[in-house]
């Protein structure tokens, strides 16, 4: 029962049936359906804060974010205070500049675990989340610059009859 009129001898014929040609494609992009509201809801609490846990190595941090003037509270004390190395505030500060809102919210974050790089690598996993909940519209970006990806990588563990996880002891020939 095949049409006499969608006959295919060669590859050109089969593009004129399908319609397939890149100005179908583009049109058919064109009219798709957008929606103009993002997916996902904004997550709010009582207070107006947006809530989100980072997490990096052995570090894990409580990230609160609120409209505001920039100021990043760590652990009850200032940013500068907890974090003096330069880099660290640096990686903190990285997901409002991605997002072009750098000193407009302000943090409160409480860290545990880890070391220094490990709680500001929290931290900021924290703050991607957080701003992925405040604005929901950002959380392509956030995505795209890696932020909401929890960096997985941990010290590997000590083995038995090895002197770390993998040096051996020192070989002595006599």
């Amino acid at each position: 029962m095949a049409d006499e009129n969608n006959t295919v001898s060669d590859l050109a014929d089969l593009k004129t049936i399908a319609g397939d040609t890149p100005d179908a494609d583009a049109a058919a992009i064109a009219t798709a359906h957008v929606p103009s509201t993002p997916l996902r809801e904004q997550e709010l609490d009582a207070q107006g804060r947006a809530y989100a846990t980072g997490r990096r190595k052995d570090a894990k941090a409580r990230v609160w974010i609120k409209p505001g003037k920039g100021k990043i509270i760590v652990n009850g004390r200032d940013q500068e205070v907890y974090f003096a190395r330069p880099t660290l505030r640096l990686v903190i500060n990285q997901p409002f500049g991605i997002a072009d809102r750098v000193e407009q919210y302000d943090v409160v974050c409480t860290v545990k675990g880890g070391g220094l790089s490990g709680q500001a690598g929290a931290v900021k996993h924290g703050i991607a989340q957080a701003l992925a909940k405040f604005e929901p519209q950002l959380r392509s970006t956030m995505k795209v610059a890696g932020f909401l990806t929890r960096d997985s990588r941990v010290v590997e563990r000590k083995k038995y009859g090895r002197a770390k996880a993998r040096r051996s002891f020192q070989f002595s020939k006599r």
